[in-house]
């Protein structure tokens, strides 16, 4: 039920919908009692919007969950397996055309091949399932192995978890199937602005990984595009949200977990 209620809840609070709604709204007081206060949700869609298009005044919402885990920039020396979360697949295209297609967030798998080929005997456990309320033809944890293994990954190292939804089943099911044994260093790679709340979900469950953050959205100079700024907007709602409700459910360890 829950998992239900937050997919409504990023439909009904995504900021280009919310910008919808303000606009639809105003114009409709204009247009019946033409009034002032109309003119005001015109204007503040407006001034929304606007703050929206412009880089990096979109991005100040994303920059502290991006900035939160630094870059892998040395990687350790051993390494016993690697998890890469769902999020890079777009399931409905993979399947209409025949091949894996990759969504914004695919420098998740691209980054996991680099730590594949790096450390050749490490397990790679694939962690995802179908994300959306709707059935999907397939999960992601499938289509990103029959990627890698096209890529050149052997398929006994894969290690599948295709029955998550949430972060918190990602954590929680890898656990269950990877079995981690002390002293043993596995790599959680993820989106930047995702890895705060994945990282709290890891430590609940008593699994401590080595955060390898990707896939950065944040452009610190001037740039203009409403689509592009609505995108990153949204994500930052969408993080920080999460952040909060998994909080308050216990799913984290810390409100904004941190290294």
């Amino acid at each position: 039920m829950l998992y239900i209620v937050s997919k409504v809840l990023e439909v009904v609070f995504d900021p280009g919908n919310l910008l919808l709604i303000l606009l639809a709204v105003g114009v409709w007081r204009l247009s019946v009692t033409r009034c002032r206060k109309g003119l005001t949700l015109v204007v503040l869609a407006l001034v929304a919007g606007v703050a929206a298009a412009v880089e990096p005044l979109a991005a100040l919402p994303l920059i502290p969950l991006e900035d939160r885990f630094p870059e892998l920039r040395t990687l350790p020396d051993k390494v016993d397996g690697i998890i890469v979360l769902g999020g890079a697949i777009d399931p409905e295209r993979t399947a209409e055309y025949g091949q894996v297609a990759l969504n914004r967030s695919a420098a998740r798998v691209t980054e996991t091949l680099r730590l594949a080929q790096h450390y050749p005997t490490a397990r790679v456990l694939l962690s995802g399932g179908m994300g959306g309320l709707l059935h999907e033809p397939t999960t992601e944890s499938a289509a990103t192995a029959r990627l890698l293994t096209e890529l050149g990954v052997a398929p006994n190292r894969l290690v599948i978890e295709d029955k998550s939804r949430t972060t918190h089943e990602n954590a929680v099911l890898s656990k269950q199937i990877a079995d981690p044994k002390p002293g043993e260093v596995w790599i959680l790679v993820t989106s930047a602005d995702h890895m705060p709340r994945a990282v709290g979900c890891f430590r609940h469950i008593g699994w401590s990984v080595v955060p390898d953050p990707v896939d950065y959205e944040t452009i610190r100079r001037l740039h203009i595009s409403l689509a592009v700024g609505l995108g990153i907007v949204g994500d930052a709602a969408h993080e920080w949200l999460g952040l909060v409700a998994y909080r308050i459910v216990g799913w984290t360890d810390a409100l904004f977990p941190a290294p």
